[in-house]
């Protein structure tokens, strides 16, 4: 009998996140399923991990299933790294992160933690796959989801991923009849135009609520931004070497001591 693949699910908004519920019922029906995940909201967290104080992580049952679940105090990154030295019996064939509830796409996924957990994974080997839908209510609808979150997943354990590149897929806030296909994009040069709300708390101390607005600079047809508007999942294969080669012969020119 063929060994079931070993699935490390995790997330950045909370083991009992509806987004991560949702992914695990999906993963149930791939393979053998284990979740290590924050026990608290840890969104905007990137690659964050814990270093100046202790981790705790509890062996818990949330709903029924065959999965093994832990919740953790730390990161989407702790969980990660939890999971692959102390939780897990073997390494994982495949980590999937999310369904993260709002956008990871473009410039968002510096900041993600859903994202981070998945670089994690690839850090470490594993192939590993970041799942976002861009609806960022606690009650989103994800039965569109499914059907695209079963069909990548199974592509990637068929065909693996090249060793430093991890998967970002985007679903648009729409029904599933209405989604258009998948698009495998390039990130979009976009970013948060920032502000902050100046407030005073009632001890007349000074507090403030980052706001501002999200501007897409770029123009281009074959990026997230555009895919998602036009009704298309998006997959942008995200690699974690941050080297920037063309830059590297001009860099070479400057007189450097």
């Amino acid at each position: 009998m063929t060994e079931k693949p070993l699935i490390l699910v995790t997330n950045d908004d909370g083991i009992n996140a509806p987004g991560i519920r949702t992914l695990i019922k999906v993963m149930n029906t791939i393979g053998d399923v284990v979740v290590v995940a924050p026990d608290s909201p840890q969104s905007g967290m990137g690659h964050a991990i814990t270093v100046d104080t202790t981790l705790y992580v509890n062996k818990i049952v949330i709903d029924d299933g065959p999965q093994t679940e832990y919740r953790c105090s730390g990161t989407p990154a702790d969980c990660v790294k939890l999971a692959i030295r102390e939780l897990l019996s073997r390494t994982p064939d495949l980590c999937v992160s999310g369904i993260n509830h709002g956008s990871n796409s473009s410039i968002n996924v510096v900041y993600s933690g859903t994202m981070s957990a998945a670089v994690e994974a690839g850090i470490e080997g594993i192939p590993a796959i970041g799942f976002s839908l861009l609806d960022y209510a606690w009650d989103a609808n994800f039965e569109a989801s499914k059907s695209f979150v079963e069909s990548i997943t199974k592509q990637v354990l068929k065909n693996k991923l090249p060793n430093g590149i991890v998967l970002n897929v985007n679903i648009p806030n729409i029904s599933e009849n209405e989604i258009k296909g998948v698009k495998v994009c390039r990130q979009a040069r976009a970013n948060w135009v920032e502000e902050f709300d100046k407030r005073i708390n009632p001890m007349g101390k000074d507090y403030y609520w980052l706001t501002g607005k999200f501007v897409n600079l770029d123009g281009g047809e074959d990026t997230d931004e555009h895919a998602l508007e036009n009704g298309y999942v998006s997959i942008v294969p995200v690699q974690f070497d941050l080297t920037a080669y063309s830059f590297m012969k001009e860099l070479n020119t400057w007189e450097l001591k």
